[in-house]
Protein backbone atom coordinates (compact mmCIF):
# COMPACT_ATOMS: atom_id res chain seq x y z
CA UNK A 1 0.00 0.00 0.00
CA UNK A 2 2.68 2.75 0.65
CA UNK A 3 4.34 1.99 -2.25
CA UNK A 4 1.15 2.47 -3.94
CA UNK A 5 1.38 5.88 -2.21
CA UNK A 6 4.79 7.02 -2.86
CA UNK A 7 4.55 6.17 -5.95
CA UNK A 8 1.55 8.22 -6.66
CA UNK A 9 2.88 11.48 -4.97
CA UNK A 10 6.13 11.21 -6.58
CA UNK A 11 4.72 11.27 -10.15
CA UNK A 12 2.08 13.70 -9.02
CA UNK A 13 5.18 15.77 -8.04
CA UNK A 14 7.08 15.24 -10.68
CA UNK A 15 4.21 16.65 -13.16
CA UNK A 16 3.43 19.83 -11.08
CA UNK A 17 7.35 21.04 -10.66
CA UNK A 18 7.44 20.86 -14.42
CA UNK A 19 4.33 23.73 -14.74
CA UNK A 20 5.37 26.73 -13.00
CA UNK A 21 8.76 26.59 -15.68
CA UNK A 22 6.26 26.31 -18.88
CA UNK A 23 3.74 29.04 -17.13
CA UNK A 24 7.13 31.59 -16.24
CA UNK A 25 8.43 30.95 -19.74
CA UNK A 26 5.07 31.76 -21.59
CA UNK A 27 4.76 34.59 -19.15
CA UNK A 28 8.25 35.85 -19.16
CA UNK A 29 7.71 36.52 -23.14
CA UNK A 30 4.32 38.86 -22.62
CA UNK A 31 5.16 43.12 -21.82
CA UNK A 32 4.25 44.34 -18.96
CA UNK A 33 2.14 47.91 -19.36
CA UNK A 34 4.34 50.34 -18.66
CA UNK A 35 8.43 50.58 -18.58
CA UNK A 36 9.07 49.41 -15.62
CA UNK A 37 11.46 46.49 -15.07
CA UNK A 38 11.38 43.67 -12.14
CA UNK A 39 14.29 45.35 -10.13
CA UNK A 40 11.98 48.77 -10.53
CA UNK A 41 8.58 47.40 -9.38
CA UNK A 42 11.18 45.22 -6.15
CA UNK A 43 12.45 48.98 -5.30
CA UNK A 44 9.23 50.33 -5.45
CA UNK A 45 7.58 47.59 -3.17
CA UNK A 46 9.76 47.48 -0.70
CA UNK A 47 9.74 51.74 -0.51
CA UNK A 48 5.49 51.65 -0.57
CA UNK A 49 6.00 48.72 2.04
CA UNK A 50 8.60 51.44 4.22
CA UNK A 51 11.06 49.40 3.74
CA UNK A 52 14.82 51.28 3.13
CA UNK A 53 17.30 48.90 4.75
CA UNK A 54 16.46 45.79 2.12
CA UNK A 55 18.74 46.60 -1.56
CA UNK A 56 17.82 44.47 -4.91
CA UNK A 57 20.49 42.75 -6.67
CA UNK A 58 20.80 40.49 -9.61
CA UNK A 59 21.52 37.19 -9.44
CA UNK A 60 22.69 34.79 -12.86
CA UNK A 61 20.43 31.77 -13.72
CA UNK A 62 16.90 31.40 -13.75
CA UNK A 63 13.98 31.00 -11.48
CA UNK A 64 16.72 31.78 -8.60
CA UNK A 65 15.08 34.76 -7.10
CA UNK A 66 15.41 34.51 -3.20
CA UNK A 67 14.71 37.25 -0.37
CA UNK A 68 18.31 36.58 2.42
CA UNK A 69 17.24 38.15 5.92
CA UNK A 70 20.87 37.49 6.29
CA UNK A 71 21.94 40.51 4.34
CA UNK A 72 18.56 41.98 3.93
CA UNK A 73 18.94 41.48 -0.05
CA UNK A 74 16.26 40.55 -2.33
CA UNK A 75 17.98 38.84 -5.43
CA UNK A 76 16.41 38.66 -8.50
CA UNK A 77 17.58 36.43 -11.70
CA UNK A 78 18.59 37.19 -14.88
CA UNK A 79 15.19 37.31 -16.43
CA UNK A 80 13.57 39.17 -13.70
CA UNK A 81 16.03 41.98 -12.47
CA UNK A 82 16.26 43.73 -16.15
CA UNK A 83 12.55 42.24 -17.68
CA UNK A 84 9.74 44.27 -18.68
CA UNK A 85 6.99 41.25 -18.48
CA UNK A 86 4.15 39.92 -16.46
CA UNK A 87 6.37 37.25 -14.98
CA UNK A 88 9.17 39.85 -13.58
CA UNK A 89 6.51 41.19 -11.74
CA UNK A 90 4.97 38.17 -10.45
CA UNK A 91 8.46 36.81 -9.15
CA UNK A 92 9.72 40.44 -7.81
CA UNK A 93 7.13 41.18 -6.26
CA UNK A 94 6.81 37.61 -4.85
CA UNK A 95 10.25 38.13 -3.41
CA UNK A 96 9.59 41.89 -1.92
CA UNK A 97 6.54 39.52 -0.29
CA UNK A 98 9.03 37.65 2.25
CA UNK A 99 10.61 40.89 3.01
CA UNK A 100 7.33 42.58 4.20
CA UNK A 101 6.80 39.65 6.18
CA UNK A 102 10.50 39.74 7.84
CA UNK A 103 9.64 43.07 8.81
CA UNK A 104 6.14 42.52 10.37
CA UNK A 105 7.23 39.41 12.02
CA UNK A 106 5.13 37.06 9.88
CA UNK A 107 4.64 33.86 12.60
CA UNK A 108 5.40 31.21 9.88
CA UNK A 109 8.86 32.82 8.84
CA UNK A 110 9.86 33.47 12.77
CA UNK A 111 8.97 29.47 12.83
CA UNK A 112 10.62 28.95 9.78
CA UNK A 113 13.76 30.64 10.47
CA UNK A 114 14.12 29.34 13.50
CA UNK A 115 14.13 25.53 12.16
CA UNK A 116 16.89 26.43 9.97
CA UNK A 117 19.62 25.05 12.06
CA UNK A 118 18.15 21.96 12.83
CA UNK A 119 17.13 21.83 9.01
CA UNK A 120 20.64 22.30 7.98
CA UNK A 121 21.93 19.89 10.41
CA UNK A 122 19.54 17.21 9.39
CA UNK A 123 20.25 17.68 5.63
CA UNK A 124 23.80 17.18 6.28
CA UNK A 125 23.47 13.61 7.68
CA UNK A 126 20.07 11.94 6.81
CA UNK A 127 20.89 10.26 3.56
CA UNK A 128 23.59 8.77 5.73
CA UNK A 129 22.13 7.93 8.47
CA UNK A 130 19.29 6.63 7.08
CA UNK A 131 21.39 4.28 4.51
CA UNK A 132 23.61 2.68 7.56
CA UNK A 133 20.04 2.12 9.26
CA UNK A 134 18.42 0.63 6.74
CA UNK A 135 21.65 -1.95 6.46
CA UNK A 136 21.54 -1.94 9.88
CA UNK A 137 18.21 -2.33 10.88
CA UNK A 138 18.40 -5.98 11.98
CA UNK A 139 20.80 -5.66 14.90
CA UNK A 140 20.42 -2.05 15.36
CA UNK A 141 16.77 -0.36 14.21
CA UNK A 142 17.17 2.48 16.45
CA UNK A 143 19.59 4.17 13.92
CA UNK A 144 16.58 4.00 11.70
CA UNK A 145 14.66 5.37 14.13
CA UNK A 146 17.41 8.25 14.58
CA UNK A 147 17.13 8.58 10.42
CA UNK A 148 13.60 8.64 10.27
CA UNK A 149 13.42 11.44 12.99
CA UNK A 150 16.05 13.31 10.90
CA UNK A 151 13.89 13.27 7.46
CA UNK A 152 11.21 14.30 9.79
CA UNK A 153 12.64 17.45 10.25
CA UNK A 154 12.63 18.33 6.73
CA UNK A 155 9.36 17.25 6.03
CA UNK A 156 7.94 19.36 9.29
CA UNK A 157 10.07 22.44 7.62
CA UNK A 158 8.40 21.56 3.92
CA UNK A 159 5.01 22.14 5.89
CA UNK A 160 5.99 24.89 7.45
CA UNK A 161 7.74 26.79 3.98
CA UNK A 162 3.83 26.45 2.50
CA UNK A 163 1.98 29.24 4.21
CA UNK A 164 5.42 31.61 3.96
CA UNK A 165 5.19 31.36 0.25
CA UNK A 166 1.51 31.38 -0.39
CA UNK A 167 1.36 34.41 2.24
CA UNK A 168 3.92 36.09 0.19
CA UNK A 169 2.38 35.64 -3.23
CA UNK A 170 -1.05 37.28 -1.74
CA UNK A 171 1.04 39.81 -0.05
CA UNK A 172 2.17 40.15 -3.98
CA UNK A 173 -0.92 40.19 -6.05
CA UNK A 174 -2.53 42.85 -3.44
CA UNK A 175 0.35 45.14 -3.94
CA UNK A 176 0.78 44.92 -7.68
CA UNK A 177 -3.35 45.81 -8.06
CA UNK A 178 -3.31 48.28 -5.60
CA UNK A 179 -0.60 50.14 -6.97
CA UNK A 180 -1.46 50.10 -10.47
CA UNK A 181 1.63 48.01 -11.30
CA UNK A 182 -0.73 45.21 -12.88
CA UNK A 183 -4.54 45.30 -14.42
CA UNK A 184 -7.47 43.19 -15.46
CA UNK A 185 -5.35 40.37 -18.18
CA UNK A 186 -1.94 41.12 -16.03
CA UNK A 187 -3.31 40.43 -12.82
CA UNK A 188 -4.53 37.37 -13.72
CA UNK A 189 -1.99 35.75 -15.84
CA UNK A 190 0.38 36.99 -12.54
CA UNK A 191 -1.74 35.38 -10.17
CA UNK A 192 -1.53 32.34 -12.46
CA UNK A 193 2.00 32.31 -12.36
CA UNK A 194 2.37 32.30 -8.63
CA UNK A 195 0.03 29.86 -8.13
CA UNK A 196 1.87 27.18 -10.33
CA UNK A 197 4.70 28.25 -8.23
CA UNK A 198 2.90 27.66 -5.13
CA UNK A 199 2.01 24.27 -6.02
CA UNK A 200 5.25 23.28 -6.53
CA UNK A 201 6.00 23.83 -2.77
CA UNK A 202 2.66 21.45 -2.29
CA UNK A 203 3.98 18.61 -4.73
CA UNK A 204 7.71 19.22 -2.36
CA UNK A 205 5.87 18.85 0.42
CA UNK A 206 3.60 16.20 -0.18
CA UNK A 207 6.80 14.23 -1.73
CA UNK A 208 8.23 14.59 1.61
CA UNK A 209 5.90 13.16 3.70
CA UNK A 210 5.51 10.05 1.39
CA UNK A 211 8.98 9.40 1.88
CA UNK A 212 8.78 9.64 4.91
CA UNK A 213 5.57 7.24 5.70
CA UNK A 214 7.58 4.80 3.30
CA UNK A 215 10.69 4.77 6.08
CA UNK A 216 8.51 4.54 8.89
CA UNK A 217 6.58 1.19 6.96
CA UNK A 218 9.76 -0.17 6.26
CA UNK A 219 10.83 0.06 10.11
CA UNK A 220 7.51 -1.15 11.11
CA UNK A 221 7.99 -4.06 8.61
CA UNK A 222 11.19 -5.00 9.68
CA UNK A 223 9.97 -5.56 13.44
CA UNK A 224 7.16 -7.64 12.77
Amino acid sequence: MYWILFIGISLVSWLVQRNPTKKFDTYSHVPLGGHMLGRDIAERMLRDNGIDNVSVREVSGDLTDFFNPADMTVNLSDTVYSHNTVAAAAVAAHECGHAVQHKTGYSMLVLRTKLVPAVTFASKWVSWVLLAGILLVEVFPQLLMLGIALFAITTLFSFVTLPVEIDASRRAIKWLETAGITQGEDTVMAKDALHAAAYTYVAAALGSLATLVYYVFMLLSRRD
